[in-house]
């Protein structure tokens, strides 16, 4: 790889990084406005609302900025930051296609995608501990007991089908597939899916930021452009949960097309599982903080124990 790849490479996944997690936002207004009726998304620009996300970021950009007396300044302005730039990293790591289709191929990628991805959670909690504000605490004390609680299925589920493809690499995960892994690791897809969106506080698992309760959770002080950086790592989230789960339990750019379009049905594929994530957002309530520890260790712990069971009998039987 000369350094043309690698800065050809860089760009285009700082490219999908601006752009896609723009799409699924926009998407998501547009089908917010459908399914519950809202008509003001659906005005703004004219046609369709084209407008909305420009406008909504016109907004962000004009509020002031404003860090309040008693916070710790520094952790303050930085928890935007470290809440998005890791998934950027981690974008670098998922392949999009075959034959090197990928920002940077690692060897243990599993390992270094699901830990980056919990680097991005700690800028939430320096963000509800740095604000001075018991409202932010209280949303960051909900943030940490939510990470340690769904970390665990999640890496379980993701365990279970490298061990089903005998390596950590996502390349080598994606090559391992069999459109029969479909059935076989259906319970570890549901598992990592649904533990990402607890990870990411998307509903029904946004507790942490229960409105209702705790105003915003931990980001209640934050305004203009530093609350959109927030704004922007659960879209970007979204975009990395769907993509991973793309490449770990769908195959990837598996599918009818030829391989050489394979990253355009990886890319399907992808949005398709956005759709659904925005599609729960409209369609289940939020759980209660009891209700969502419960769900974790009660529901999805089991159930990647059992799915990762059943991976070491069929292996076992297999070889």
């Amino acid at each position: 790889m000369n350094l043309l790849d690698t800065v050809l490479r860089c760009v285009a996944t700082l490219v999908v990084f601006l752009t896609f997690p723009l799409v699924i936002g926009q998407t998501e207004h547009k089908v917010m406005a459908h399914m519950q009726g809202r008509l003001g998304p659906m005005y703004a620009g004219g046609f369709h609302g084209w407008a909305q996300l420009v406008a909504d970021g016109v907004k962000f950009a004009q509020k002031e900025d404003i860090v309040p007396a008693g916070a710790d300044r520094r952790i303050f302005q930085l928890a935007p930051a470290v809440s998005l730039l890791p998934y950027l990293f981690v974008l670098l790591a998922i392949p999009i296609g075959p034959d090197g289709f990928v920002g940077q191929a690692i060897d243990a990628g599993l390992f270094f995608v699901l830990a980056v991805m919990g680097v991005g959670v700690i800028g939430k909690l320096m963000a509800g501990w740095a604000s001075a504000n018991k409202f932010s605490l209280l949303g960051g004390l909900r943030t940490a007991a939510q990470l340690m609680s769904y970390e665990l299925p999640m890496v379980l589920a993701a365990a279970s089908v490298a061990m089903a493809a005998g390596t950590l690499s996502l390349p080598g995960i994606v090559d391992a597939w069999q459109w029969y892994w479909l059935p076989w690791q259906l319970i570890g897809a549901f598992v990592f899916f649904t533990a990402g969106l607890a990870e990411l506080q998307r509903p029904p698992f946004d507790m942490p930021v229960a409105d209702s309760e705790i105003i915003f959770g931990a980001y209640t002080e934050y305004t203009g452009l530093r609350f959109a950086l927030f704004l922007l790592s659960e879209y970007v989230g979204i975009l990395v949960v769907a993509g991973l789960t793309t490449v770990l339990f769908l195959g990837g750019w598996h599918g009818p097309l030829p391989d050489q379009l394979g990253w355009l049905w990886t890319i399907l594929k992808t949005f398709a599982l956005s759709f659904v994530v925005i599609w729960l957002r409209v369609t289940y309530p939020r759980l209660r903080e009891d209700q969502l520890m419960r769900f974790a260790w009660t529901v999805l712990i089991p159930l990647a124990l059992v799915q990762l069971a059943l991976t070491g009998i069929i292996k076992v039987a297999i070889s």
